[in-house]
């Protein structure tokens, strides 16, 4: 296991770096000159070269990836172009925001969909099943953004329960999650459903039951483990999503983590402070990837890697 654990994280490497040159490579092609938008467009064209120049904006893009590169080997990952503040420092601000928010949201999304998954498929075609996945489907077409809107006037300007927007208790939390996990919840649910009426029609599933098992006993004990293991897969893929899909939901909240940084850094071209995210994000990818591997040995005794 340890081998194989150690050969998939030196195989992340070039998929790693690769993200990052190509996503370095478009954020400084793409139209638009952070110097413009920090000295103003009246800014006189000697004060704009000075200002790259001494940023180091004005060398060739390669010079740049490697000097950044560079320092990320050395656990640098520079400085903020727009705050001269360390990029380091501004994500360890905002990282634990945006962990907090997807971890609950996924979490949120597991308690929720996992049990509608599995009475959904034990009582196939009843009227808890219908609704189950009527609700799912909801969930999956319904748009994050409207849905956040939806909620912070019914919750929050109309009954008055939670707070509009911001971070610090446990009220601020719940309406973000809930948006965040909506969509997760819907999805894990449907492919819950689907794989738990795969298993419980197998062989030995029947064989359980004609033994004279309690069907609790025949769901928890014989069905739901291998039931899980595309759910696994699922929510490995997820789990970086929903960092990413925390960007919206933290805009619409004003929840004060890296979806908002990242949104933030944009719109000014503050390109290390993008960068960093869009390297964690595609770390947090291979990770969860690598993790989904791992989770499967416990789940199939079958999965053994040498």
């Amino acid at each position: 296991m340890l081998t194989f654990i150690g050969r998939r994280l030196i195989a992340m490497a070039p998929i790693v770096l690769g993200v990052t040159i190509v996503v370095f490579s478009i954020l400084h092609l793409a139209p638009g000159d952070p110097t413009t938008i920090m000295l103003g467009e009246h800014a006189t064209p000697e004060a704009i070269a000075a200002l790259r120049e001494r940023l180091g904006l004005d060398d060739p893009i390669p010079v740049q990836y490697f000097r950044w590169l560079s320092g990320v080997v050395r656990g640098d990952l520079g400085r903020s172009i727009y705050t001269r503040q360390p990029v380091m420092e501004m994500i360890w601000q905002r990282l634990p925001a945006t962990l907090e928010l997807t971890f609950t949201a996924m979490l949120l999304a597991l308690l929720i969909a996992i049990p509608v998954g599995i009475i959904s498929a034990t009582k196939q075609y009843s009227t808890f099943d219908h609704a189950g996945m009527l609700g799912a489907l909801f969930g999956i077409s319904m748009p994050s953004f409207w849905q956040g809107l939806m909620m912070i006037y019914i919750f929050s300007f109309v009954l008055g329960w939670t707070p509009i927007s911001g971070r610090g208790t446990i009220s601020h939390l719940i309406l973000p999650a809930i948006v965040l996990g909506t969509g997760q919840a819907a999805l894990i649910a449907r492919l819950t459903r689907s794989s738990m009426l795969e298993v419980i029609r197998q062989d030995y599933v029947r064989t359980a039951r004609a033994k004279g098992l309690a069907e609790r006993l025949v769901i928890s004990k014989h069905a739901l483990k291998n039931a899980l293991i595309p759910v696994v897969t699922i929510v490995a893929l997820q789990l970086p999503v929903l960092f990413g899909g925390a960007v919206i939901t933290e805009t619409v909240f004003a929840w004060p983590g890296m979806g908002r940084l990242i949104v933030e850094s944009i719109f000014v071209r503050d390109f290390p402070v993008v960068q960093a995210v869009v390297l964690i994000t595609a770390m947090i990818v291979v990770l969860s990837n690598l993790l989904a591997d791992i989770l499967y040995t416990f789940l199939d005794p079958r999965v053994k890697y040498g």
